[in-house]
């Protein structure tokens, strides 16, 4: 069901999220904690931001194990970022191709996504007609993944700078009930899991959801303090005044219980540009 890691604070190497922590997210591509199947070994990608040069993200993507690519390796303990998303896959639908590798972006846009719109081949042409024809133009992927975004972005690319984290909040709630109501109408009672998040570099929002209220959603933890800092092996946030840090992520990356919070199930953990945690329940 994939693996995330999603980073916003005082800028850090790619190193200290993939490879440093003792439950790295390379780690995690073939020995996962919390799933039923470990190995998360079709594909990665990885994508930050150098506001410095531009306001839209970079992106490195390979559909090969993350575990295995020398390139990630190298690029990791040279690339610095405040604003940092990484992504393992477990293929569930699409092929295995560098085009349905996340995290997928548009203009200033990121987003990412562990789970599944299970049955989403019986609602996928409808889904397609809801789109504004840019939207439909950019798609490139077969992701019920990148499909969601995309039911997103037609909600929010009209507000340019002024959107906010509550706005992506309404945007994606009324994608969940779109999504459900054709579900319904196909007469699909296959569960939707959408553990997710989107950044504009400047806030991100996350989602843990499972449509069955009797399931519970993939796991998914929060962390909120200072400064995240690696040094010989050991990885956590320490106290700084006048720096602050935030991530989401799929399973600890650590053993320090006090460093993770876990998100409540069907419910939004939305971080604010000051890196403040706000959560919220998904109506």
């Amino acid at each position: 069901m994939c693996r995330f890691i999603a980073y916003k604070g005082e800028t850090i190497l790619l190193d200290d999220l993939l490879f440093r922590p003792n439950n790295s997210l390379i780690k995690q591509s073939y020995e996962a904690k919390e799933l039923e199947e470990p190995l998360n070994g079709d594909g990665f990608g990885i994508g930050w931001y150098n506001h410095e040069i531009s306001t839209s993200p970079a992106v490195f993507v390979s559909m090969t194990p993350a575990w295995s690519n020398r390139n990630l390796k190298n690029l990791a303990g040279h690339l610095k970022s405040p604003c940092i998303f990484a992504h393992v896959r477990a293929a569930s639908m699409g092929d295995i191709s560098e085009a349905n590798c996340h995290p997928f972006t548009y203009e200033n846009w990121m987003f990412m996504h562990n789970g599944g719109i299970e049955d989403f081949a019986k609602i996928k042409r409808q889904v397609r007609r809801a789109y504004s024809d840019s939207i439909y133009m950019w798609l490139r992927g077969q992701t019920d993944s990148e499909h969601f975004f995309a039911l997103i972005l037609d909600k929010i690319i009209g507000k340019k700078d002024s959107v906010s984290p509550l706005d992506v909040v309404a945007a994606m709630e009324e994608a969940i009930r779109y999504i459900q109501n054709l579900k319904k109408e196909a007469k699909v009672t296959a569960p939707t899991y959408l553990n997710t998040c989107i950044t504009n570099g400047k806030f991100m929002v996350a989602t843990r959801y499972c449509s069955d209220l009797s399931e519970e959603a993939p796991s998914l933890y929060y962390s909120t303090g200072s400064q995240y800092v690696c040094q010989d092996g050991v990885c956590h946030l320490v106290q700084s005044p006048d720096k602050h840090a935030a991530m989401v992520v799929s399973e600890k990356l650590t053993e320090f219980a006090d460093d993770w919070q876990k998100v409540p199930n069907n419910h939004f953990v939305m971080i604010h540009n000051n890196m403040l945690a706000q959560l919220k329940a998904i109506e």
